[in-house]
């Protein structure tokens, strides 16, 4: 396990951290105090969690793990694991949390990227995995798909992690430039101008979470 971003500078914020396993082996952890989103970006395994739950880990599959769970984790044996995790900050706005309450069950959710319904921005598609009233109340993650060429800069009202999975571009960020190739990591705080360039001839696909959730289609701006 190793720590890829750390945002919480003294204060609450997004850790997103990486869990690579060879075949075969194990790993044994306790979930955040806010709970913790799942992504399988490569290999199989099985995921033991709370009281006695067990979920398959797939390629592409999303996972919310409640708050404070124990958890064990074991690769298959012909196949090494590697497992994006973001844990979440402690949610301070309580009247989000009354609107749409967090799962009270210890068991973690899974969802499919292929179950999930393709929405649109401009000429980029994205699929929400967990958000508002898909399993998790204070947060959202989705992976997305940026074609060849660039949007207007923008910025978002939410704090946003973002993982290249595939395709290489460049970050434009506060006026400099930034080479995205797969496993590059991006913090977007609120309010940063903004925008990711597809500068190839494949799909950019990336991995997004942010808090507090909300849709990946909101802007501050008003641009595409």
């Amino acid at each position: 396990m190793r720590t890829l971003l750390d945002c919480r500078s003294g204060g609450p914020g997004l850790v997103r951290r990486e869990l690579d396993m060879q075949a075969r082996s194990r790993f044994d952890g306790t979930a955040g105090s806010a709970g913790e989103l799942w992504f399988v970006i490569a290999g199989t395994g099985t995921l033991e969690c709370g009281s006695d739950h067990r979920r398959e880990l797939t390629q592409d599959r999303g996972l919310w793990i409640p708050p404070g769970s124990d958890y064990l984790v074991q690769a298959d044996d012909e196949s090494d694991l590697r497992v994006d995790i973001v844990m979440l900050p402690e949610e301070t706005d309580t009247t989000a949390q009354a609107a749409d309450p967090a799962p009270v069950s210890d068991a973690p959710l899974a969802t499919d990227l292929e179950d999930c319904d393709v929405e649109t921005t401009g000429d980029r598609k994205f699929r929400v995995l967990f958000g508002p009233a898909r399993g998790c109340s204070t947060a959202t993650q989705f992976v997305g798909e940026i074609p060849p060429g660039r949007a207007p800069d923008h910025s978002h009202p939410y704090d946003e992690l973002v993982l290249i999975l595939d395709g290489a571009g460049i970050a434009h960020i506060g006026g400099a430039e930034h080479a995205l190739t797969p496993g590059t990591c991006l913090h977007l705080p609120p309010g940063l101008r903004h925008c990711l360039e597809n500068n190839g001839s494949a799909m950019l696909r990336v991995l997004g979470v942010f808090h507090p959730a909300d849709s990946p289609a909101a802007k501050l701006d008003g641009h595409a």
